[in-house]
């Protein structure tokens, strides 16, 4: 199969907020290229392979390239990535916004990332290894995870996943039972489970992220009925009622769901009947800028939040039901 890859130049100040912009259009493999030095506590945490004098300098620029199916009317997707590159432009600087056009076959676009994905610490003691890398800096009570996220967006890098994180870290208990609305490649699921938890729903609407989570399980050992991968579209109510039956009424301890406000909005409405009185609902995904509005419709939906993290222009937001 053959995609078009667009690239966008724009500016570092800019790639954050233009690369959600791109997801919520329903565009998907984003990648971005700049030239911003790893801070001091990101050396600290990651293993970099490349030394100091083989980093350009940074000049503000950054290139956002994107992949857009053959089949999908060109001029239109990029008449709309435009628009927002304009609407950006009235608060944050976008550079120049030039387009330009490449083709690329699909196992180009899918493999040729996998230079750049290398193993990396989340926190102390959780490491995210690529199944084709090897670990050459493990501790004793490190726990790691192997991932081959394939098309399927999560490798845990993104500071939304790793706000995720931070929050399982508090909560997961030997019975704790986790529903992951909107899994990915299964990462929030297997570091639950390495946690300590006792079971995991993973779900997502993505036929490629139900493939991507089920390999991900059995790379990483986890045991027949220790966790079930379904396709699902907990927004639809009568997938939801489905979902809800076919699984003998379960309820959950902990749902995790790192999606995109847009979609947690409506979530927040939906959820309650999947978690347990005393259960908690995990966020994130949430772009700063749509803080507010998350939080207004869980507050709406009888929801007491008990805590916000910040992480760049990241939100997560973590509430349990009213009783």
């Amino acid at each position: 199969m053959r995609w078009n890859k667009l690239t966008i130049e724009t500016t570092t100040q800019a790639e954050d907020m233009l690369s959600w912009e791109l997801n919520e259009m329903g565009i998907s493999g984003v990648e971005i290229e700049d030239h911003v030095p790893l801070t001091e506590e990101e050396r600290k945490i990651m293993y970099v392979d490349l030394l100091p004098d083989e980093i350009a300098p940074d000049d503000g620029k950054a290139l956002i390239s994107c992949y857009v199916e053959e089949s999908e009317d060109l001029q239109t997707v990029i008449a709309k990535i435009k628009n927002k590159l304009e609407e950006l432009s009235a608060y944050l600087p976008v550079g120049s916004g030039r387009i330009t056009l490449d083709i690329t076959e699909e196992e180009d676009w899918i493999n040729n990332w996998k230079v750049f994905f290398k193993p990396f610490r989340l926190d102390d003691n959780i490491v995210i290894k690529p199944t084709w890398e090897t670990l050459t800096d493990k501790k004793d009570d490190d726990i790691v995870v192997e991932i081959d996220p394939g098309t399927a967006f999560g490798s845990g890098s993104h500071e939304t996943t790793k706000l995720c994180i931070s929050q399982l870290k508090k909560y997961v208990t030997p019975e704790t039972e986790i529903l992951d609305v909107g899994t990915g490649s299964g990462i929030l699921s297997i570091i639950g489970l390495k946690l300590g938890a006792g079971f995991a729903m993973a779900t997502d609407i993505d036929p490629n992220a139900i493939r991507a989570t089920e390999e991900n399980f059995e790379i990483n050992g986890v045991a027949d009925g220790q966790a079930v991968v379904q396709r699902v579209n907990i927004l639809d109510p009568e997938e939801g009622k489905a979902f809800y039956e076919r699984n003998g009424g379960r309820k959950y301890d902990v749902v995790v769901a790192n999606i995109l406000a847009d979609v947690i909005i409506p979530l927040s409405a939906l959820v309650t009947p999947l978690m347990k009185e005393t259960g908690v609902f995990i966020t994130s995904g949430i772009i700063n800028t749509m803080e507010e509005e998350v939080k207004e419709a869980m507050l709406e939906n009888h929801f007491e939040i008990i805590e916000i993290n910040h992480m760049k222009d990241w939100v997560s937001i973590t509430a349990k039901p009213v009783k």
